[in-house]
């Protein structure tokens, strides 16, 4: 019996000239209109054309881990920006924020202020120039807009280049994600609705106080420490080792150290906490840790056999983020 032939349909016409074809993610259809999915079109093109992976895009500012932690382990948290020479006119605030609704790259509110979101896909290998096109797009937008993805020219600005590097850089952890809008208090239907389904997915996250990039962390089965540390990964592995044979890498009893992550350059040693141990009980703990990874760290004696077993079992259990 012969097939059936599916009805014909007009084919898309793909664009031609020298008309921009916008950046989508890589199943979605190109843009163009050829189509095909995005990734196996123009998508192809531009990740051939896009610029050498930057191991550590935020080396160079403050709160270099606490960059890393914004973008990989934090689900809600704000930081003020500086740029250097001040603010434009019309601009009465800049401030970066772990992820937008809708997944926006930006967002310029109605008075102007510009809100710039750390956790989107990025278009080339540079996070930090990515980063740095998106935020003077959105100095430029519309008020009360948000800012759609776009690719960074090879040239282009960094963070590094436009941000006050004099300046403090200082996480604000958030409960929730009211910080989406202006009064989340008065929010109703569909605004509200979307706050609601966003905090209930939100992992409880605190940032320990006098501790560098820190963060506690509360999950159903047990609660965590993610440490961010800018200290370079070799030497700060055998640190941990050492620290490991000698029994004193944890942070009391039922905590242990028991992985670490690896993230834009840096390493995030992990500890699993009992679901008892709040992150006010963390600080004292994590404080007298830190004073014993000093002391490991500064000693540069060969490691010993115990202490080379330790470094194995934590270099196996490291994973990638990116």
């Amino acid at each position: 019996m012969a097939k059936k032939r599916r009805p014909q349909t007009q084919a898309a016409q793909p664009r031609t000239g020298n008309t921009p074809v916008p950046v989508v993610g890589a199943r979605q259809p190109c843009p163009c209109g050829s189509g095909r999915r995005y990734k196996a079109c123009h998508g192809r093109e531009a990740s051939h054309a896009a610029v050498e992976l930057v191991q550590r895009p935020f080396e160079g500012l403050p709160g270099e881990a606490d960059w890393v932690a914004l973008r990989e382990l934090v689900p809600a948290a704000t930081v003020e920006l500086r740029l250097k020479g001040g603010l434009p006119e019309g601009v009465p605030s800049v401030t970066l924020a772990t992820v937008l609704p809708m997944a926006w790259p930006a967002l310029r509110r109605d008075n102007g202020a510009v809100l710039l979101g750390l956790q989107n896909d990025t278009a080339t290998g540079d996070l930090s120039r990515d980063l740095a096109d998106t935020l003077q797009r959105a100095l430029t937008a519309e008020p009360g807009t948000p800012v759609a993805a776009g690719r960074a020219a090879v040239d282009g600005p960094r963070l590094q280049d436009l941000l006050d590097t004099e300046a403090p850089f200082e996480p604000q952890v958030h409960t929730g994600f009211e910080f989406w809008v202006e009064n989340a208090d008065n929010a109703t239907g569909e605004v509200a609705a979307s706050l609601e389904r966003a905090n209930a997915a939100a992992i409880p996250t605190v940032r320990l106080a006098g501790l560098d990039a820190a963060y506690w962390c509360e999950t159903p089965e047990k609660n965590h420490l993610r440490w961010v540390m800018t200290v370079p990964e070799e030497q700060l592995l055998d640190a941990l080792a050492r620290l490991h044979a000698a029994g004193t890498s944890s942070l009391g009893e039922g905590t242990r150290l028991v992985g670490s992550f690896r993230a834009h350059g840096l390493t995030v040693p992990v500890w699993d906490l009992p679901s008892s141990m709040g992150a006010a009980e963390t600080e004292k703990p994590a404080a007298a840790l830190a004073e014993r990874l000093a002391v490991a760290l500064a000693d540069d004696s060969p490691l010993t056999a115990d202490e080379r077993r330790a470094r194995g079992g934590l270099t196996s259990r490291q994973v990638t983020l990116n």
